[in-house]
């Protein structure tokens, strides 16, 4: 089974996105665990609370890897948390690095931040020079990762166009 990650800084897409490569592909997406995870906490996050999410991330996706369908989509994956954890705390868990370092991936999609953002209590960056700031990291990081990856732009159609091109050539090569 193949991995993709939809990785890239908040309101760029992801979620929609994954959703619709799940439908087109016939397959199952991983959710951010982290937005059902603090939905639910009665206070804000704190650094310990990204060890718990990095642990319910994996776990949700190990759960809906057994129902995917030759491709298993991934709205999200630990560099996400790392980036946060690093950004906002100054370090990272050890457990998350050891965990980025294991679980292995096929393909990043890139979510560019050409579309609007939209407001959303758990949206912490809507700062245009913060969201070119986080996408700069995450482009450095997918460039470094060794794993192909694709910049996803445009409107959501493009983007939807540019991500079946990059699946699609994945496929091929299985």
């Amino acid at each position: 089974m193949l991995k993709v990650v939809v990785i890239g800084p908040e309101s760029t897409g992801k979620s929609t996105l994954s959703e619709q490569l799940a439908a087109h592909y016939q397959t199952v997406w991983v959710p951010e665990y982290a937005r059902q995870y603090l939905e639910a906490l009665p206070r804000s996050y704190e650094q310990h609370d990204l060890l718990t999410i990095a642990e319910g991330q994996l776990a949700l996706e190990d759960d809906l890897a057994a129902a995917a369908n030759r491709l298993l989509i991934c709205d999200t994956d630990l560099h996400v948390i790392k980036v946060w954890s690093e950004y906002k705390y100054g370090t990272c868990d050890p457990h998350i690095l050891a965990q980025i370092a294991k679980r292995p991936y096929d393909l990043y999609l890139l979510t560019y931040i050409d579309i609007p953002w939209e407001e959303d209590p758990q949206r912490e960056y809507p700062d245009p020079a913060m969201r070119e700031y986080f996408y700069n990291i995450y482009r450095d990081l997918v460039a470094a990762s060794g794993v192909p990856w694709v910049e996803i732009k445009g409107n959501f159609e493009e983007r939807k166009l540019l991500a079946v091109t990059a699946v699609d050539k994945l496929l091929e090569k299985q």
